[in-house]
């Protein structure tokens, strides 16, 4: 099964997100193994991200620990205001990527 943008968006949260927390564990001085893979896994996954939905995440993600957030009973969960009624009955088809009015992160709904 093919990845969509929304796919692979969260994906690489997720990717960046382990590589903080295994930048966090190295620098308490415990050993790291697998980072290399876990960078490596975060490039090629990049490349397949059209780029100005890249760069538009990079720069969220340079100002929020989490660019992209689930969206439960239209309720954005990263600042936790309700999306608009006429957002969320498009944004549950997940052929297009929106943004939270509020915080400007990037959204998907969770049924």
């Amino acid at each position: 099964m093919a990845m969509n943008d929304l796919e692979r968006l969260v994906s690489l949260q997720d990717l960046d997100l382990m590589i903080q927390e295994a930048d966090e564990v190295a620098k308490l001085g415990f050993a790291m193994t697998g980072y290399a893979e876990l960078q490596k896994a975060r490039e090629e996954l990049a490349m397949q991200i059209r780029k100005p939905l890249l760069s538009r995440y990079e720069r969220l993600r340079a100002k929020l620990k989490r660019a992209i957030v689930p969206v439960k009973n239209d309720i954005c969960l990263g600042c936790f205001l309700r999306q608009p009624t006429s957002l969320a009955a498009r944004g549950r088809e997940d052929e297009q990527i929106f943004t939270c009015e509020n915080c400007g992160r990037m959204l998907y709904w969770l049924d």
